[in-house]
């Protein structure tokens, strides 16, 4: 009997075992959601989160085969790919952020860059430093004579669909010739797997321009570049720059939330910001509803207020809104 009544009491006093959420995706919102996992445990400590850096195609694949509590993407879904999930996807905006174009060019520094003479470069059809359509952009510029090696993502990558989605825009040679996707056909250039890969490879790549998340050009101390923005202005990525690129596209929200705002109208507007979005189905198949949901609402609310301090903006309070109603319907 002393036996048992010590089993019981040591059953009593065990912890216990605490709840998981996983999630996978989007290597652009890594960093955002690695901190939020960390303060929401705080919040609720029997309950871990599990986020995995895969980029965005990887997140859409297992999400769709259910192996995740919910997906990360930078590029909304397609028709198809939810038709695919079961037709019920909910696109749960979380943050907003930028591509950047980053480069690794010795000895020069504040260069600046247009949609077209990116779109041209990423084609391949400008290949040196001395260009003289980046000459033209960059007056007094020392531009080496030097081959130019074009970085991209060699993995399923919102950040791509947001970098060509913004392309597309600028570029209709782009938008005939390679067009739009979380993966594209590239005309020219070396993969890096995941915004790391490709920060990791020009960084140490004299001559290297490539497209990151700016968080990831600011952690590593690599050079990037304002780009002219629809009303002609050069504009530098920053959380204002980004908040003003999406404040017109915040009041034609559709309700379904897959919206782009790259190339927005505005003075002040970055030309390469995107939302980016959890994936959720409304009802979870693991039965993780709640801990879903509650979550979900402490990111609208207090995980907000972590966006600026990664290089993130918060979204807009009229977006914040609505997607909090959306939220209260996960079962």
């Amino acid at each position: 009997m002393k036996l048992e009544t010590a089993l019981v009491a040591v059953l009593l006093a065990a912890p216990a075992c605490a709840a998981t959420l996983t999630g996978a995706g989007s290597t652009f919102a890594y960093p955002i959601y690695s901190k939020w996992a960390d303060a929401y445990r705080k919040v609720k400590p029997d309950l871990q989160i599990n986020y995995q850096s895969i980029g965005s195609g990887g997140g859409i694949r297992q999400f769709t085969e259910k192996t995740v509590d919910f997906g990360a993407t930078d590029g909304p879904m397609t028709d198809a790919q939810i038709a695919k999930a079961g037709g019920h996807v909910l696109h749960l905006p979380t943050v907003m952020g930028a591509d950047v174009p980053a480069y690794n060019l010795p000895g020069v520094r504040n260069l600046r860059f247009d949609g077209p003479t990116l779109a041209a470069i990423f084609l391949g059809k400008i290949a040196n430093w001395n260009d003289p359509a980046i000459a033209k952009l960059n007056p007094g510029a020392k531009l080496p004579d030097m081959p130019i090696t074009v970085v991209h993502r060699s993995d399923g990558s919102g950040t791509t669909y947001c970098w060509v989605d913004y392309l597309s825009k600028v570029s209709p040679e782009w938008e005939k010739s390679v067009g739009r996707g979380v993966s594209v056909q590239w005309p020219v250039g070396l993969g890096g797997k995941g915004n790391e890969g490709v920060a990791g490879l020009i960084k140490q790549t004299p001559g290297a321009i490539g497209y990151i998340e700016l968080i990831y050009a600011l952690q590593n101390s690599i050079d990037y570049a304002p780009v002219k923005n629809k009303a002609g202005r050069f504009v530098k990525a920053s959380i204002a720059g980004v908040t003003a690129a999406a404040a017109g596209a915040a009041k034609r929200m559709p309700k379904d939330y897959r919206v782009s705002i790259t190339d927005a109208p505005g003075a002040e507007s970055y030309p390469i910001s995107t939302y980016t979005w959890l994936l959720v189905y409304p009802r979870n198949p693991a039965g993780k509803g709640i801990e879903l949901r509650d979550f979900l609402r402490w990111a609208m609310k207090e995980g907000q207020t972590l966006a600026p301090a990664l290089g993130y903006a918060p979204l807009p309070a009229n977006v914040r809104a609505m997607v909090s109603k959306t939220i209260a319907t996960i079962e």
